[in-house]
């Protein structure tokens, strides 16, 4: 039913394989858009946004605002905004 399609990546220019398995993926998915950046520039933009390919994500030092304790949380704390560790976060649930 699927057909290997070749498309251009809009980020690069170059061209890339949209291929029948991918495709059979993205339809059982109910994607109806086919992919516009090849896997290198995927990844690049998924890096540049502080995402790395093994799925870690910068962390940023902060104290709790309720406990007091040192904790690590993955956006950058602001002043006026309180920031709890992940003990205190999930009891104010």
């Amino acid at each position: 039913m699927f057909q290997d399609k070749t498309l251009i990546c809009k980020d690069c220019g170059s061209e890339f394989i949209f291929t029948a398995g991918e495709q059979e993926f993205y339809a059982e998915k109910g994607f109806t858009n086919e992919p516009q950046r090849c896997k290198a520039c995927r990844n690049a933009r998924k890096n540049a946004r502080g995402e790395s390919s093994n799925g870690t994500r910068e962390m940023f030092d902060a104290v709790c605002a309720e406990c007091g304790k040192p904790c690590k949380v993955p956006f950058q704390p602001r002043e006026d905004r309180p920031v709890y560790c992940s003990d205190c976060f999930a009891n104010r649930r």
